[in-house]
């Protein structure tokens, strides 16, 4: 996520903490280094030249220059504008003391709202609300069997009103939710391939019809300024109260994110990081910022976590670890976990300085472990050391891969072992130093 701009920033950086006197001039070279960055990463124009003029002003200060944490105060200076240009603090969802508050899914074809609506009726639900969807794109009837699979997926229910007329569909769902007792009604209304008058008048009908408490525009992050452009056409025909970013994890640049905040006026709600129906998440401008600049993001990676992992099976690992018990099912059960949060690769981009981090992980090589350790008898990963060699290959044969990747997988388990029990006395201890780079080893222990 956002590794370009990622690399650049991090570089300009690392030139000004070189000074061991920071001077204007080396504030100009880095802050030119930055708005290239930005502008690189498909930021707007206008954003980037006022964003680095706002840092600047404040870096070249008479009490900052000078200093030994000048270098230091630049990144602060920088990560607080950023913050401030992603939103500045985390926007919830406002809705109604109705029944049912309504929120309206707008964008355009192909940036991900039947899916984003599903992802949200989850989100909602697990947040202890009673959410139901209605799809409105009679435009294209393979959205309303989806949005129905999708609802099916989650055990949410999905309207099918006996009309193909948007308005009425909308209208036929909120009483049906009002009777069924659901709180709040997502509406997936239509898109086109670009913004056009006839799919604007709809929407504005369907907006007149349903009262919506909040009307969110789902955008392609990928698609960078045309998503910016399209959120800001719909806005004036339309109140729009926020934006949904789809396909955040694959956004190498970041310029929708940078810029769509400071250009529409209206804040981002939600980021999807990936194609399951759990990967919708809150955005946190402070957040992102962090990562962005390479400080990491250790909230949300907790927060991803706690939703994951369960609390009691957690507790008995901690206890393994302390008493250096940790076997081969533990790491199968670990692995199939951290799968479940999303690669090892974006788990370590939430480690402060993960760019730096030297562990690499080798996505492929995990499989082939997790294989390994599935051709295991539950006797072998309780006992790793009756794995003799006779068993190796016959483990070896059973899952597809060669006797040297199980006496990989067995070296890394070894080192992983020992670096968990480094980690828990860390922890005990209360030190801090060097944790970052620890975890970053845990986790890429695997697939080095």
């Amino acid at each position: 996520m956002f590794e370009q701009i990622s690399s650049k920033l991090q570089g300009a950086f690392k030139k000004l903490r070189g000074q061991p006197r920071l001077k204007e001039e080396h504030v100009d070279e880095a802050l030119k280094e930055i708005r290239l960055a930005l502008l690189e990463a498909d930021v707007q124009f206008g954003v980037a030249r006022d964003f680095v003029k706002r840092v600047r002003e404040r870096a070249v200060g008479e009490e900052i220059l000078g200093s030994l944490t000048a270098a230091q105060q630049v990144v602060k200076f920088t990560r607080d504008e950023m913050t401030q240009l992603l939103g500045g603090e985390e926007a919830k969802l406002e809705l109604k003391d109705r029944w049912p508050a309504v929120i309206l899914m707008a964008g355009l074809q192909g940036s991900g709202k039947t899916t984003t609506s599903a992802k949200l009726a989850r989100h909602l639900h697990e947040a202890g609300k009673h959410p139901a969807l209605v799809s409105v794109d009679v435009q294209r009837p393979a959205a309303l069997e989806q949005l129905k699979i999708l609802g099916d997926s989650i055990e949410l229910p999905v309207f099918e009103p006996e009309t193909l007329e948007p308005v009425e569909r909308a209208s036929r769902a909120m009483r049906s939710a009002k009777d069924l007792g659901r709180d709040v009604l997502i509406v997936d209304t239509a898109g086109r391939v670009h913004v056009d008058d006839e799919l604007m008048e709809e929407l504005r009908a369907i907006e007149a019809a349903t009262e919506p408490s909040e009307t969110l525009f789902v955008a392609d992050s990928m698609t960078g300024q045309d998503a910016v452009k399209s959120a800001s056409s719909f806005g004036e025909s339309v109140r729009i109260t926020g934006h949904v970013l789809t396909k955040l994890d694959g956004d190498a640049r970041g310029g929708a994110a940078l810029s769509m905040v400071a250009v529409t006026g209206v804040p981002i709600k939600f980021v999807g990081v990936g194609e399951k129906l759990n990967e919708l998440e809150s955005f946190h401008p402070d957040r992102m910022a962090s990562r962005i600049l390479g400080m990491g993001d250790v909230l949300s990676l907790i927060e991803r976590a706690e939703k994951t992992f369960d609390e009691e099976e957690a507790v008995a690992l901690s206890r393994k670890v302390q008493r250096n018990e940790l076997t081969l099912e533990d790491f199968r059960q670990q692995l199939r976990q951290m799968k479940r949060m999303g690669s090892m690769q974006e788990l370590m981009s939430f480690l402060p300085g993960a760019s730096q981090l030297p562990a690499e992980v080798d996505e492929s090589e995990l499989k082939r472990f997790e294989a390994i350790l599935d051709s295991m008898t539950r006797h072998e990963r309780d006992h790793p050391q009756v794995v003799n060699g006779s068993r190796r290959r016959r483990i070896a044969r059973g899952s597809g891969t060669a006797v040297s990747d199980v006496n990989r997988l067995l070296k890394r388990f070894a080192e992983a072992r020992k670096m968990m029990k480094k980690l828990s006395r860390i922890q005990q201890g209360g030190q801090g130093k060097g944790a970052s780079r620890k975890i970053a080893r845990m986790l890429g222990g695997f697939g080095r």
